[in-house]
């Protein structure tokens, strides 16, 4: 089974990934375990988490007071307490590693976050400086070797000022690596399997000096089919993946990608796609 449970582990229980980081001299914000047996230590306002599950801003709760915070206790008996951070943006790096310890990373990411969900992605980050970006990826490949990581993960970071903190881990492709299917050399889901397989990794180079994915999210339209007619005519360099999940709202049921060259245009025609299948606009 990939990855061992001695590696999921930091991706499922929050708090054993705070401390295998605190032990490896990993970047972290403030953070402790609270039950409500004795005040906090960390200043208000803090974010609170559950220790296990939640995704997409779920099991996350920005957190003003004490009495917020006995209250959030009432249904989380044991939580997650961490600083909250004044970050500039927030970053993901994808990296995989095989039992033999061959490790590669793809160009940091910038994640564009709504609502605690991940609206859209842009690779490489840009207005990251090389330092930052040289360190984020340097950052993703410690973790995979202290943790013992055999497959690819995801490594979500803040942006403070001139430093980076890890956010969370995910050891599954994730969906900030999604560019990757179209937008790189080798996508994270070829090396997954080259990974877990023990075969040589692939390159994770880019194919072009930009790639854009937006995430659609359920909205007014139930019906797929039309508009990708629309937009394979409008725009025939973009991709469309969809999941064939049932359509709700605020649900992802799939995303868009388009790589090149003009990161203006690129962000333009991924956002009107994501908005004509949501049903934002009509044309």
């Amino acid at each position: 089974m990939r990855p061992s449970s001695r590696a999921f582990i930091y991706s499922q229980n929050k708090a054993e990934m705070r401390k295998v980081l605190q032990e490896n001299n990993l970047p972290s914000p403030k953070w402790e375990l609270y039950t409500g047996a004795k005040p906090t230590e960390i200043s208000f306002p803090l974010i609170a988490k559950s220790i296990s599950g939640g995704y997409d801003g779920r099991g996350v709760w920005v957190v003003g007071s004490e009495s917020e915070l006995a209250e959030i206790l009432k249904i989380q008996p044991r939580l997650l307490l961490e600083e909250k951070l004044k970050f500039t943006t927030e970053i993901a790096v994808m990296v995989a590693r095989s039992p033999h310890g061959q490790a590669a990373t793809w160009p940091p990411t910038l994640t564009i976050q709504r609502d605690g969900i991940c609206i859209q992605t842009i690779t490489p980050a840009p207005d990251l400086s090389d330092t930052l970006k040289v360190s984020a990826q340097e950052i993703a490949l410690k973790i995979a070797d202290v943790i013992g990581l055999v497959g690819v993960m995801a490594v979500e970071l803040f942006v403070v000022d001139d430093q980076l903190v890890v956010n969370e881990l995910a050891a599954r492709p994730h969906n900030s690596g999604h560019w990757s299917i179209e937008g790189s050399v080798t996508s994270q889901f070829e090396q997954h399997l080259r990974a877990i397989l023990d075969l040589p990794l692939g390159d994770t180079s880019m194919r072009a000096e930009f790639a854009v994915m937006g995430n659609v999210l359920g909205g007014a339209k139930t019906d797929m089919y039309r508009p990708y007619l629309h937009l394979f005519a409008r725009t025939p360099y973009l991709k469309v993946h969809q999941y064939r999940k049932e359509v709700r709202a605020g649900r992802k049921v799939g995303h868009v990608t388009a790589i090149g060259n003009n990161l203006t245009t690129l962000e333009s025609e991924v956002s009107h796609a994501v908005n004509y299948m949501n049903g934002v606009v009509d044309e």
